[in-house]
C-alpha cells in the first residue's frame, strides 16, 4: 500500500509546493500593493507642483520606476538562473539541487521578512534569490510528471498552472490582517518541511521515464544509490528507443549519432530558434503588462479593487493550467493507435500532440493583448482572465513542448537555456517602461499595437511544428 501511495503523495506535494510557496513574481502588481502600504521608497515620491482644490496631487514616478527595476532584475535572473541550475538538475541530481533551492528560498524569505522602508534595497537581492530558488523547486518537481504515464503532460501543465496561482498568497494574507513580515516567517520556518519532503517523497537522483518496473524511492525504496541509477540509465536508453525526438529528419547512422545526441546539437536546432522566439515575444507581454499593470490602475481607478480581483483571477491559474495537459495527452494516445497502424513514427507522434496547445497559447496572448490595450476600466476584467489563462498556457505547454521535443537527459540544459535566451529579451521591460513612462507620457497605446503585430509572428511556430510533424507522417504513410 505504500508502494501504491508513494507516487500519490509525492503527486500532491510538488502540486502543494508549486501553489504556495514558488511564483511569487508572477502577480508582481498585487506584490507591489503590499509593499506600498509598508511605505518601502516613499521618500522618492514627490508632490506636484499644483494643487486641486486643497489636496496635493503626489508624483509617484520615481517610487514605480524603483519597483519597476526590481521587477525587471527579478524576473532577469528568474530566467537567466535557470540554466545554471538546470545544469545543476542534469548533473547533480534531485537532492543537491533542492537543497540549494530551499537555501536560496529560505533566505530570501528571511530577508524579506526583516526589512523595512529603511532597508529597502535589500528587495534588490532578496527578490532575484526569492525568484531562483522557486524556479529550481519548479524545475525538481516538473520531472513528478513522469510517475503518472499516460498524463504526465497534464501533470507538468498542472504545476505550471499551480506556479502561477500561488502568487496571489501574500496579497490574500495581507487582506486577513496577517502582516508582511509574519507571512515571510511563515514561510522561512516551513523550509524545514521542504527538506523533510525532499528526503521521504522524492528520489535522490531523477525520475526515469518511462518507469522501469516496479520501481521505487524515497520511503518506499530498499535500494542503494547504485539500483536506482542503474535503473534510470536503462529507462533512459529505453525511452530513446520509443519515444525519443531528434531535431534531424533522416534516421542517423552510428557515426553521426553521438554528434546529433550532444546537446549543442538540439541547442542550435531550427525547432529550438523558433520555439525561443515563441516563449520570447509571448514573455515580454505578460512582463510589460505585469510590470505597468500597477501604475496603469492607479491612474484609472481605486488601486485596491482590482489588484484584489487581479490576485483572485491569478489564484484561478492552477485551474486553468491543466486543460492544456488534457488537451495533449488525449491527442498523444490518438496519435500513438494510428502510429500503430500506419507507422507514425514515436517523434512525429510527440511533435504532433503539442501543435493545438502553441496555436492555442498564441491565439490567447493575442486576445490578451488586445484588450490590455484599450484602455477601459470594465474591459481589464476581461484582461485579467485571459492573462491568467494564457499565462497558463505559455509555460505549461513550454515545459511540456521540451519535454517531448527533446531528449530526457538534456531536459535540465534545453529548459534553462531557452528561459536564460528569453530573460535578455525580457530586458526589454524597463526600457519600454520607461519610455512609456517619458516620452508617451503614460500613453502606450502606440507601443501595443507594435507589441500586438509582433504577437502575431508567435504563430508562426506551430505551423512550423505542424509542417514538420506532417513530413515525419509522410514517409511511413507512403511505405
Amino acid at each position: 500500500y505504500l508502494a501504491l501511495g508513494q507516487p500519490l503523495a509525492s503527486g500532491v506535494w510538488g502540486l502543494l509546493e508549486c501553489l504556495g510557496f514558488v511564483g511569487v513574481l508572477v502577480a508582481w502588481a498585487s506584490l507591489v500593493f503590499v509593499i506600498k502600504t509598508e511605505h518601502y521608497f516613499e521618500e522618492l515620491c514627490e508632490p506636484n507642483a499644483w494643487l486641486t482644490g486643497n489636496t496635493t496631487l503626489t508624483n509617484f514616478k520615481a517610487q514605480d520606476e524603483k519597483f519597476s527595476l526590481i521587477f525587471t532584475l527579478a524576473s532577469f535572473m528568474n530566467n537567466f538562473m535557470t540554466f545554471p541550475t538546470g545544469y545543476i538538475f542534469d548533473h547533480f541530481k534531485n537532492t543537491v539541487a533542492r537543497l540549494i533551492a530551499i537555501f536560496l528560498y529560505t533566505t530570501a524569505t528571511l530577508t524579506i521578512a526583516f526589512t523595512s522602508a529603511e532597508s529597502a534595497l535589500l528587495l534588490f537581492l532578496a527578490m532575484p534569490m526569492l525568484t531562483v530558488g522557486g524556479i529550481l523547486f519548479l524545475i525538481t518537481n516538473l520531472q513528478v510528471g513522469n510517475l503518472f504515464g499516460k498524463h504526465r503532460s497534464t501533470i507538468i501543465t498542472l504545476y505550471n498552472g499551480a506556479f502561477d496561482s500561488s502568487s496571489a498568497v501574500f496579497l490574500l494574507l495581507y487582506e486577513q490582517g496577517v502582516s508582511l513580515r509574519a507571512s515571510f516567517l511563515f514561510f522561512s520556518v516551513f523550509s524545514v518541511w521542504h527538506v523533510g519532503c525532499t528526503f521521504l517523497l522524492l528520489p535522490r537522483g531523477h525520475i526515469p521515464y518511462p518507469l522501469p518496473p516496479n520501481y521505487c524511492y524515497g520511503l518506499c525504496s530498499g535500494r542503494d544509490s547504485r539500483e536506482e541509477e542503474q535503473k534510470t540509465v536503462e529507462s533512459k536508453e529505453l525511452e530513446g528507443q520509443s519515444e525519443f525526438v531528434s531535431p534531424k529528419e533522416e534516421i542517423p547512422d552510428p557515426g553521426q549519432q553521438k554528434e546529433l545526441h550532444s546537446f549543442w546539437s538540439y541547442a542550435f536546432s531550427r525547432r529550438f530558434a523558433w520555439h525561443l522566439m515563441w516563449l520570447s515575444m509571448i514573455q515580454l507581454w505578460h512582463y510589460i503588462s505585469i510590470g505597468t499593470l500597477n501604475s496603469l490602475l492607479t491612474t484609472l481607478a481605486k488601486v485596491s479593487i482590482y489588484t484584489n480581483v487581479f490576485a483572485i483571477t491569478q489564484f484561478f491559474g492552477v485551474l486553468c493550467a491543466p486543460w492544456n495537459g488534457l488537451l495533449m495527452d488525449p491527442l498523444k494516445q490518438r496519435y500513438q493507435k494510428k502510429g500503430s497502424k500506419t507507422g507514425f513514427s514515436a517523434s512525429a507522434v510527440a511533435l504532433c500532440s503539442t501543435v493545438p496547445s502553441l496555436a492555442l497559447t498564441s491565439l490567447l496572448c493575442l486576445g490578451f493583448a488586445l484588450c490590455a490595450s484599450v484602455p477601459v476600466l470594465p474591459l481589464q476584467y476581461v484582461t485579467f482572465i485571459l492573462q491568467v489563462i494564457s499565462r497558463s498556457f505559455l509555460y505549461g505547454g513550454n515545459a511540456a513542448f521540451l519535454t517531448l521535443a527533446f531528449p530526457p537527459e538534456h531536459f535540465g540544459k534545453i529548459f534553462g537555456l531557452v528561459m536564460v535566451l528569453s530573460a535578455i529579451v525580457s530586458l526589454l521591460h524597463f526600457p519600454i517602461f520607461t519610455f512609456i513612462k517619458g516620452p508617451l507620457q503614460n500613453d502606450p497605446f502606440y507601443l501595443n499595437v507594435m507589441l500586438v503585430l509582433v504577437t502575431l509572428l508567435t504563430f508562426i511556430h506551430p505551423f512550423l511544428v505542424y509542417g514538420e510533424c506532417q513530413r515525419k507522417e509522410g514517409p511511413p504513410a507512403i511505405a
